[in-house]
């Protein structure tokens, strides 16, 4: 089972947009040496988006080439048609990823029934572990419980990830009877830690972008139970689970690591950089942090 701290690594880029190889190395290089436990290529914060599909695979593989085995990494496939997400998870399985991450589609705004097709299609067309992902405030569509237990049992579908920030949702999801081999992870860096000490496995993390170590230490702390220390870690990083999104994800997060050396500023279109009101608000919550 994939736990523990899992980054929703950023894209590099130069200033024109194109993929920056040697940044993302390096990054792949640095997550693994600060015990970050997996790396999702491509998924929100890799501004899966806006990436064309030859650039999407290109950069799964190469997070995959670069992690050389070192981490498992996920690779983010999902998309509003079904046949696409099929071709996406496909291409990621032959380049190397150990499993894919499949966000509900979002605008078209399916029923639960549409849902539970669309992704026991995927699960049934490509032979990849597959993580669901639950994101309501950016798809538009609320994948329930009810649905979430229906595909725990579909070949193939090994976890979810839950980014409602709803702690009551949270219980419920551990409520159900799923498979003791079903990963529950969280997709909010801002309850992350009370979902773990509930029982989720892990946290798909933005902030873990910027302070990896110590996402991965409070990870640790609240799967062993230890409510103590992994709230006294969690307090000293909670700024950044507000102020990385103070702008639409990725945009604080890039700028973010534009501070810290990690890449320079290259965002895609519609997204832009940071707007100049926030870079103090940022700024402070890097150094509250002791990154910059």
């Amino acid at each position: 089972m994939i736990h523990g701290s899992i980054v929703a690594i950023a894209t590099p880029m130069h200033d024109d947009g194109r993929v920056d190889v040697e940044a993302l190395d390096r990054l792949v290089d640095w997550h693994i040496e600060e015990g970050t436990n997996a790396i999702v290529a491509v998924g929100t914060t890799g501004e899966s988006a806006t990436l064309e599909v030859e650039e999407h695979i290109a950069v799964i593989q190469q997070v995959v080439a670069r992690a050389a085995g070192r981490v498992p990494v996920i690779a983010g496939t999902g998309a509003n048609s079904t046949s696409e997400a099929i071709e996406l998870t496909e291409a990621a399985r032959k380049v190397g990823a150990n499993a894919a991450l499949l966000v509900t589609p979002y605008y078209n705004k399916p029923p639960q029934e549409g849902l539970y097709q669309h992704f026991k299609a995927i699960a049934e067309a490509v032979d990849i572990p597959q993580i669901v992902y639950n994101v309501p405030g950016r798809t538009a569509v609320d994948m329930l419980p009810e649905t979430v237990a229906r595909l725990a049992k579909v070949p193939g579908i090994v976890g979810l990830k839950e980014a409602k920030g709803d702690l009551d949702r949270v219980r419920t999801l551990l409520a159900l009877d799923l498979p003791k081999s079903f990963a529950l992870l969280s997709g909010d860096d801002a309850t992350a830690r009370e979902s773990i000490l509930l029982g989720f496995h892990g946290d798909i993390s933005v902030t873990a972008n910027v302070v990896p170590r110590q996402m991965a230490e409070m990870c640790r702390a609240a799967s062993a139970g230890n409510a103590e220390l992994a709230a006294e870690i969690d307090a000293k990083i909670a700024v950044l689970h507000s102020q990385l999104f103070c702008e639409a994800n990725p945009i604080p997060v890039k700028w973010a690591l534009e501070q810290m050396g990690k890449m320079g500023p290259g965002i895609r279109l519609p997204l832009v950089p940071l707007d100049s009101r926030y870079h103090t608000l940022v700024r402070e919550a890097l150094q509250t942090v002791g990154v910059i």
